[in-house]
């Protein structure tokens, strides 16, 4: 229980930690021009909120809660919270009353950067154009990335865009074994009001709580 918070970091993390190498690149201009513009309308905002849910084969439904704001960001999911100011991130255990304090490299290509997810098709992986088709009621592109590398756990992604407003609806990860999970984008708030101590663990507001530094 006290991973399963932390599937969405590290199904992102899969992607973040595909380095781009020198095969020839296959890339879909059609494809390109999608993900370009929903890559710029994510860089332009100064901050914004997600909720999503989350399923896996095998796994409980889970949904969670999504802030990012420059190089900061929370997520909240399946009684856990992740915080990260940038330069600390700090996983908190409801359950437990625990948290994990450790360094965050935001340059480091393995780390977890949820904001990845909409470059990381510039780092290593060919990408197609799929199909447009209705999600939730609304009209999507469907681009497939595929990473060049062949020794990675990722066998492809699939990233549902926004026709209307460039947004990330979702994505599936498929791995090698042919396990298919699935994030579905449930509410988008763009230009979120937030302060940057929402980003910060605050010790005073969990009496008791037993830090574990793993700095």
């Amino acid at each position: 229980m006290r991973k399963i918070a932390l599937m969405f970091s590290l199904a992102v993390g899969m992607l973040a930690s595909v380095a781009a190498s020198g095969a020839l690149a296959q890339k879909d201009k059609r494809a390109e021009a999608i993900l370009d513009a929903m890559s710029k309308k994510y860089k332009a905002l100064p901050a914004y909120q997600a909720a999503f849910s989350y399923t896996a084969p095998g796994a409980k439904p889970y949904t969670g809660d999504l802030t990012v704001k420059d190089n900061k960001f929370r997520l909240k999911l399946a009684g856990q919270d992740v915080y990260n100011d940038g330069k600390t991130m700090y996983t908190y255990i409801k359950e437990s009353n625990e948290v994990n304090v450790q360094d965050y490299d935001n340059s480091a290509t393995g780390d977890f950067n949820p904001a990845r997810i909409y470059s990381i098709y510039k780092e290593g992986y060919n990408y197609k154009y799929l199909k447009a088709e209705k999600q939730s009621g609304r009209a999507v592109d469907v681009i497939e990335l595929t990473p060049e590398k062949k020794n990675t756990q990722i066998a492809k992604v699939q990233i549902s865009v926004d026709k209307a407003d460039k947004s990330v609806r979702g994505w599936q990860i498929t791995d090698k074994s042919g396990k298919v999970t699935n994030y579905a984008i449930t509410n988008f708030t763009p230009n979120a009001k937030v302060t940057d101590s929402y980003f910060v663990f605050d010790k005073s507001k969990h009496p008791g709580v037993e830090v574990v530094d793993l700095r």
